[in-house]
């Protein structure tokens, strides 16, 4: 099976660390040997540089673009996210499952370490994949630079040695870490298909699109405003095989955004009211906003959800 891991620290080390000038980042190699980059904490980062961010989450395993789109008269850039190893490249490896403490540092991991580490046996065991090499690549989204200790952590978990660690670092609250949680796109429509309990390993092909929010200097409003951007104008098409059950409408009208019963107001909105604990909002409310699967066997596509630009506008301060 292809290595998330081999593919994403080729493009670290081919492309990132050859390029830090040019996309506005910094490598910091730690005294344990891991390697850590910049991509907005101390420096300024940009839409490339969160454009490597979320190559790395997928394990180079997908294909990204930006372009502006026009949504209803304001213009936006929109991350456009297309790949042909849809489950292993989203929750093998994109997902932010990793659940990462170390004495007063908390943080959560995404991207191809994960596959290495498999923490999330479940998971992995469901997908029928695991990434088995010596190197391992991680991304956190945080205000800090992470403490070197962390590398330890995730080599110790993989079974490599340190220096084989890179870690990849930005706040909510830059263009890189706006446009990587945007890029989630895809990901955030299989997780919501799996979280349905349907089988994802027969998920073979994934492409969306999502507006990259404008950032705000406030790491919560910023929080708001990446969420708005799948939930309120994410979309998202999806090829299956294997079928989709006796009622293909059904599953697919569970997968938008707008199933939830906490839809219908700015994410931010939403959170403050739950005191900002992620675990007192609807888990329906973490989907795209408009969603199509085809299903491969009978040629026939199913599509649900729709485009809530008021709100997005709304959210976006314009």
């Amino acid at each position: 099976m292809v290595s998330v891991n081999t593919e994403a620290t080729k493009l670290i080390t081919e492309c990132m660390m050859k390029n830090l000038d040019r996309i506005n980042c910094k490598a910091i190699k730690w005294s344990n040997g891991a390697t850590c980059i910049d991509c907005g904490v101390e420096v300024a980062g940009g839409l490339e540089a969160g454009l490597y961010m979320t190559s790395v989450c997928l394990g180079n395993l997908a294909r990204l673009w930006i372009t502006n789109d026009n949504y209803d008269g304001v213009i936006f850039p929109t991350i456009h996210v297309a790949t042909s190893h849809a489950t292993v490249a989203t929750l093998g490896s994109q997902f932010a499952g990793w659940s990462m403490k170390l004495e007063k540092y908390y943080a959560l991991g995404s991207g191809p370490a994960r596959a290495n580490s498999r923490v999330e046996k479940d998971l992995y065991a469901k997908i029928n994949y695991a990434d088995d090499v010596d190197t391992a690549a991680i991304v956190i989204e945080g205000d800090k630079i992470p403490p070197e200790a962390i590398a330890d952590l995730i080599a110790e978990k993989c079974g490599i040695e340190t220096k084989n660690v890179y870690v990849l670092v930005a706040p909510t609250n830059s263009v890189a870490g706006s446009v990587q949680i945007s890029g989630r796109i895809v990901e955030v429509g299989i997780h919501k298909l799996f979280h349905e309990e349907y089988d994802v390993k027969n998920v073979f092909s994934g492409s969306g699109a999502a507006p990259i929010a404008p950032v705000h200097p406030k790491s919560v409003k910023a929080m708001g405003r990446t969420n708005d951007s799948t939930i309120y104008a994410g979309t998202v098409n999806l090829t299956v095989c294997g079928g989709l059950g006796d009622n293909p409408q059904e599953i697919v009208n569970s997968l938008p955004s707008d199933s939830s019963k906490d839809y219908g107001r700015p994410f931010y909105d939403i959170f403050k009211e739950a005191e900002f604990d992620f675990y007192k909002i609807d888990a329906g409310m973490f989907a795209p906003a408009m969603i199509s699967v085809t299903d491969a066997e009978s040629g026939k596509t199913y599509t649900a959800g729709k485009l809530n630009l008021n709100i997005l506008k709304q959210s976006f301060g314009v």
